[in-house]
């Protein structure tokens, strides 16, 4: 994964291409041009960070068709939708398929690199959170079944002495399976515990 985030605008026009890539480079930020949909999609890796600005009307494949196949490819990256002919179904399609945002041409300048700066703040959260995800799945397995009947028991909020009587165990020998599974899932307190278990079994999306 590349460090810097990358500004992937796809584009029929050439003198738009050019202007947004101007516009985007004054401030900073690293940025990719493509004239249509497949020459994005032939050298995309999805594990670049980054955001996409995306012209609807192009000539080969419209936008949203590219909106669809990324979707498809449970790609993260967030999309600006770029619009010279918006209409309400049209924005409407657009948000429901993960866009982040609908513009309708010309932007001003100064919104197009909020948005744009919004858009980078959204996927690094978004794989933040995958991460996140990711390490507590591979905690969670590294528990033996009793220990993970016991943090079923502390997220459903039991207690020490309701989790005995469950199992059919001594409050004492709970409280030792308690200590384990926070060390485990590297976790300070029953309470972050719930936090990273709820995160692990949010679905993404």
């Amino acid at each position: 994964m590349t460090d810097a985030p990358t500004v992937f605008v796809i584009d029929d026009n050439p003198g738009i291409r050019r202007s947004l890539r101007a516009l985007l480079e004054s401030v900073g930020l690293r940025v990719e041009t493509y004239a249509a949909a497949d020459e994005f999609l032939d050298a995309y890796d999805a594990e670049r960070t980054g955001c996409l600005v995306l012209d609807v009307r192009l000539k080969r494949a419209n936008g949203l068709e590219l909106q669809d196949e990324l979707r498809r490819r449970k790609a993260l990256i967030p999309i600006i939708v770029l619009t010279g002919h918006g209409n309400v179904p049209m924005s409407v399609r657009a948000l429901r398929a993960g866009a982040v945002d609908f513009l309708q041409k010309p932007v001003a300048p100064a919104v197009l690199v909020e948005r744009v700066h919004a858009a980078i703040e959204t996927d690094r959260l978004a794989r933040a959170a995958v991460t996140e995800r990711a390490n507590v799945g591979a905690r969670l397995g590294h528990l033996t079944p009793r220990e993970r009947q016991v943090l079923d028991l502390l997220v459903d909020g039991k207690t020490s002495k309701e989790i005995a009587a469950a199992l059919g165990l001594s409050v004492r020998t709970v409280e030792g399976y308690r200590r384990m599974v926070l060390l485990k899932m590297d976790v300070g307190s029953a309470a972050q515990l719930v936090r990273n278990v709820l995160i692990a079994r949010k679905p993404r999306g």
